[in-house]
């Protein structure tokens, strides 16, 4: 336990990464109503939406609106996902926060969500971040795929450090670690965070783990022994990846939640706002929350009021 941080920042990605993938169109009140009650749960980092081509993700077609109706909460940082100058522009006349880029560790995975090589990549988001740093926006990089590919199978994870410090030279502040297929396990997640943080310290690390095999609190146990503070997660278990076959969705927040809360870790997280979040886009899909700590609460909490 001594080994553990003492603290864990929750990157809450469900109004993005969670919804993105949905069939079904989500309305702006919608997403705008989740990311306040996100925030008025506690969570200090969210990523609110993307300022991306409607014609690939039309689900993000909103972000206009979206960023335009939140209720900015002091001490809560709005995050936006930017795939170019353009989308940089939406970002910076919305007011965000900070922007995120998001690279691949494979180049097959690269041509299908980006078009381009990974080299091409960087290269791409090189003249993003230094424009957004400019402005006075922080800069936060996905490396996706790190632990597993649906084109090109097993990544090296010399692969993953190399763009993960790229993204660094580029000026991210923090690089976020996507297991965007959920194929990884503790020991090879030991193995990545291990050749990772030889090239970009732990502290500027975050786990984000797809819970497609279950293996996503036994990914973020791994981690938090080897020393890593900050995990993106969903309301809900809500997403997956249109560009990724087969991947679910993220581990949920509230799974995590518990976990660290029966670790003995703070997060300022407040569980029962959290899951008030969950059931509220869970309505709106009409379908069960995906997390496991969040039916069986909600069946305690119903239990003691019979």
């Amino acid at each position: 336990m001594d080994n553990y941080p003492r603290q864990v920042r929750l990157v809450e990605v469900g109004p993005r990464d969670g919804l993105q993938n949905e069939q079904a169109e989500v309305p702006a009140r919608i997403k705008i109503g989740l990311v306040d009650r996100l925030a008025a749960a506690g969570l200090a980092a969210i990523e609110t939406t993307s300022f991306v081509s409607p014609r690939w993700v039309p689900q993000m077609a909103d972000a206009v609106e979206v960023m335009a109706g939140i209720s900015r909460r002091p001490g809560t940082r709005y995050t936006v996902l930017v795939p170019n100058l353009k989308g940089l522009e939406g970002a910076i006349a919305s007011g965000a926060d900070e922007v995120a880029v998001f690279p691949a560790a494979t180049e097959s995975f690269s041509q299908r969500n980006l078009n381009c090589s990974i080299a091409e990549s960087i290269t791409r988001f090189a003249p993003v971040c230094a424009e957004a740093l400019r402005a006075g926006l922080a800069v936060r990089g996905y490396v996706s795929v790190v632990l597993g590919c649906p084109f090109e199978g097993a990544v090296e994870p010399s692969a993953v450090a190399e763009v993960a410090a790229r993204l660094v030279d580029l000026g991210c502040h923090e690089v976020s670690l996507g297991d965007t297929i959920g194929t990884g396990t503790p020991a090879a997640n030991g193995r990545l965070l291990e050749a990772v943080s030889r090239r970009v310290p732990m502290e500027r690390l975050a786990g984000h783990y797809h819970d497609t095999y279950g293996q996503a609190l036994a990914n973020i146990y791994r981690a938090l022994e080897m020393g890593m503070a900050v995990f993106d997660s969903s309301v809900a278990g809500l997403g997956g990846c249109p560009y990724a076959p087969g991947a679910t969705g993220n581990v949920a927040t509230e799974d995590v939640l518990y976990l660290l809360q029966g670790l003995g870790i703070e997060t300022g997280v407040d569980m029962g706002a959290l899951l008030e979040a969950a059931q509220f886009i869970c309505n709106h899909l009409d379908r069960p929350t995906s997390s496991r700590a969040g039916r069986a609460l909600a069946l305690k909490a119903q239990r003691e009021t019979q």
